[in-house]
């Protein structure tokens, strides 16, 4: 599970006593001695089980692309069923029936060219503009609701990562979760047990961590008693995060006391260059389909951060050339274009691999596939152009009813959390709305 990276400026609101006297909020948590914050309480997402898990777990793993795909070549030019696979898609022939594409779908409001990535997954508005504050991804969002069902709430992973500024998820405070990079460490995380003396350790700061929680908290009772209503208010909402966290804490002891599922497969080598672009997609998806496999956890992102990757190596009959980045901005270029549909045709050849994988695990007389939701798609409706419309966008598995091709308007796009609606509602989660949703994905019915 990836730890959030602690915001600078601790979240607790500033309080004024009934003399005028300003709190500081700094000078609040210097005297407990520990630097901690509420976002931070909100960011952690330690796994417990205070249920036991259901038969048949739904499961989502979303994948964002940053450079997206060349739109002429990903989307079909007919819609409904039955519909001429574009030339992308023919890439993925074998699961035609498995996968619904969608054109016309964009997150409303949300442009700023390549800072619209960390959006994918919350739909937040404006992110390039002064004092953007992002909200809630769906996989955090996910994980708040199911997360205690399995050792990990969710996995954030990520392929050539601008650390610290790039990720798909985001806690409801605004906190960004950065992204795993060395599958070798995620395999560990997920499925090496540690020595007795590495539990007792992990113990011990699990015991820790619940003593700092505790001072912060006397400190605000403290304050409590001298504090205006709007103040109380503010108070009593930290002082539910605490408690939650004091519960995740304690079920955290109880996963450490329980051994982590075994699985026949070695620690992967984690590639020494970023060149090896690819291969590190490859061993993500490998690490998704033994973390869903194993019921490790059931939400899962994935940025794949091609603006951040050099010139990669693509063992294809088109040699790369250029940067992913500078490829993007083909300019009509056809040696440009060449090579970027040969990294995408590429893309896709793994994304098919992942669904074949997923289709040969079986589960409870269904397959992991049927159960497993893979949204794949891109902050960029075309990187040439920097356009956040008409976002190339694909759902497969999960227990829909796909085999189609949903085409909303070009010019007035439809919203895609409308979608995101819908796979709540899929993984058994009562939800009404998310983002800037307007209700579930119109044209998207059950299997």
């Amino acid at each position: 599970m990836s730890t959030p990276t602690p915001v600078a400026r601790p979240a607790l609101p500033s309080v004024r006593v009934s003399t005028q006297r300003s709190v500081s909020r700094r000078g609040f948590l210097r005297a407990t001695g520990v630097g901690m914050s509420l976002p931070f309480l909100d960011a952690m997402r330690p796994a417990f089980a205070r249920t036991a898990a259901p038969a048949k777990p739904r499961r989502m793993l979303g994948i964002c692309n940053n450079l997206g795909l060349l739109p002429d070549q990903f989307f079909p030019q007919q819609t409904g069923r039955g519909y001429a696979l574009s030339p992308y898609l023919e890439t993925l022939r074998a699961h035609r029936e498995d996968f619904t594409v969608f054109s016309g779908v964009w997150h409303p409001d949300v442009d700023a060219g390549h800072p619209a990535d960390i959006c994918f997954l919350t739909a937040a508005p404006r992110p390039g503009s002064g004092g953007f504050r992002n909200t809630i991804s769906l996989d955090q969002f996910i994980a708040e609701r199911i997360g205690h069902e399995t050792r990990f709430p969710s996995l954030t992973l990520g392929v050539n990562v601008q650390q610290g500024q790039r990720s798909l998820s985001w806690t409801a405070s605004g906190v960004l979760i950065p992204c795993e990079e060395k599958a070798s460490d995620v395999f560990r995380r997920l499925f090496v047990q540690g020595s007795p003396a590495d539990v007792a350790a992990q113990l011990r700061r699990l015991a820790q961590g619940r003593s700092i929680l505790d001072a912060v908290g006397g400190q605000a009772r403290d304050l409590q008693r001298s504090v205006g209503a709007r103040d109380r208010d503010r108070l009593d909402q930290y002082f539910t995060s605490v408690r939650e966290l004091e519960q995740r804490l304690q079920a955290a002891r109880e996963w450490e006391h329980r051994p982590k599922p075994q699985v026949a497969a070695a620690v992967p080598l984690d590639p020494a260059s970023p060149k090896a672009y690819m291969d590190k997609v490859k061993l993500m998806y490998d690490l998704a389909r033994l973390a869903f496999q194993t019921d490790s956890t059931r939400s899962i992102s994935l940025l794949l951060d091609s603006v951040n990757s050099p010139t990669i190596d693509l063992d294809h009959e088109v040699k790369i050339t250029d940067g992913y980045h500078n490829l993007s901005h083909h300019g009509r270029s056809e040696a440009k274009i060449a090579q970027l549909k040969a990294i995408d045709q590429w893309h896709l050849r793994l994304l098919g691999n992942l669904f074949d994988e997923l289709k040969a695990l079986p589960e409870d007389g269904e397959t992991v596939f049927d159960r497993t939701m893979i949204l794949y798609g891109s902050n960029l409706g075309n990187a040439n152009t920097h356009v956040t419309t008409n976002l190339p966008t694909l759902l497969a598995g999960g227990g829909f009813r796909h085999g189609q091709h949903l085409a909303f308007d070009r010019v007035h796009n439809y919203p895609l959390p409308n979608l995101f609606v819908s796979m709540l509602q899929r993984m058994g989660i009562p939800a009404d709305k998310f983002a800037s949703s307007t209700g579930t994905m119109r044209g998207l019915d059950l299997a």
